[in-house]
């Protein structure tokens, strides 16, 4: 025997109001309802909620991140420091990194197509791609202005102004990193937790142009361009946890704990007799899961397509971020009943093309 349940009307389906013939919206309306569409399902409610989420802390920060990537160029102007532009450049980059973000916020809000079965959601890993890119071009252009300036240095004026510029730049960075890690945590966006780091790490670094401003100060002329170089390797090190964390999440990694959570829910389940490995995987900010599970052999088709349903329902409550699970139900016998498959499951296992297919 073989049951399957699976999940429907769930966060990839979207209620669209009906708009009567002939009277279009008003254009802030249209934009309201692309940001955040309205719909009677309380999950795709929820998910919608979050992506609010996301698009106010993206724009929020993107605010304070240009203010203070603004106030502190106006200083680099007057004092011609190279560890402040440094910490300048990186504060921009970090602000136009709300491009890519916002652009995956609304791809990612379409609706399953027949090419694009699960959605769009990954567009959110490729716009984490999108930010570490930035990341690594920032610290290139800040090497190289720092070693110019180690090869020919320049007097530091203004020490004061610097001074002050450095710790707005830690001030803005700390609270747009708290607001951004916070909400990406909460909503399960990588992209915005990853964007986040680099706005701590960005606020770390101007406390570094503060301790070259002293070393300047006690007359030391190479502080400002080795302080602009430690910024850059410690933008670095963050950029490299960042693509540590994009690319698990591009491989399908989960934490452990969600499986365990999965599991456990699945055995608990009334009827669920045992349960096979469960998958999940993330597609943007959104979980999916297969599990398989085995049921009393005597079962009815309904009956065990009602457990596998029960199964499901438990699921969705004991992981918020499960957007659809595929539940499969085997009977507890000493049959197998999935003999059929083996060779096509050994040669996949391999890494061979199973019994059948086309020689390319």
């Amino acid at each position: 025997m073989r049951f399957i349940a699976h999940s429907g009307g769930m966060t990839d389906q979207h209620h669209h109001d009906s708009v009567p013939s002939g009277h279009l919206p008003a254009l802030g309306h249209r934009i309201r309802h692309a940001i955040r569409p309205h719909s009677h399902d309380h999950r795709t409610d929820a998910a919608l909620e979050a992506s609010a989420d996301g698009w106010r802390a993206l724009w929020i920060s993107l605010a304070g991140l240009a203010a203070t990537a603004g106030a502190q160029a106006v200083v680099v102007v007057l004092s011609g420091s190279v560890a402040l532009l440094g910490d300048t450049l990186h504060n921009a980059a970090d602000a136009l990194t709300a491009v890519p973000l916002g652009a995956a916020f609304l791809l990612g809000r379409r609706r399953p197509t027949r090419r694009y079965t699960y959605g769009y959601g990954r567009a959110e890993d490729l716009a984490g791609v999108a930010i570490v890119a930035v990341i690594a071009l920032s610290c290139v252009v800040a090497v190289v202005a720092a070693v110019q300036r180690l090869a020919h240095p320049r007097p530091v004026s203004h020490l004061a102004a610097v001074a002050v510029a450095a710790a707005i730049g830690f001030a803005g960075n700390e609270l747009v990193a708290r607001y951004r890690i916070r909400t990406g945590r909460r909503i399960g966006s990588a992209a915005l937790v990853a964007d986040g780091l680099h706005a701590r790490a960005d606020g770390f670094t101007s406390l570094a142009v503060l301790a070259g401003a002293g070393g300047v100060a006690l007359g030391w002329t190479w502080a400002d361009p080795v302080v602009g170089l430690l910024i850059t390797v410690a933008v670095l090190t963050v950029g490299w946890r960042a693509a540590r964390d994009i690319g698990a999440r591009l491989m399908d990694s989960v934490d452990p704990a969600l499986t365990d959570t999965a599991e456990t829910t699945l055995r608990a389940t009334p009827g669920v007799l045992g349960v096979a490995p469960v998958r999940l995987r993330w597609v943007g900010r959104r979980l999916r899961a297969e599990c398989s599970i085995l049921v009393d052999p005597n079962s009815s088709v309904v009956e065990a397509h009602a457990v596998a349903v029960s199964a499901e329902h438990r699921l969705i409550h004991a992981l918020p971020q499960l957007a659809a699970a595929l539940v499969h139900a085997d009977p507890l016998d000493d049959t197998d009943h999935h003999a059929l498959l083996a060779d096509h499951v050994a040669m996949l296992a391999t890494g061979g093309d199973p019994p059948g297919t086309p020689p390319s």
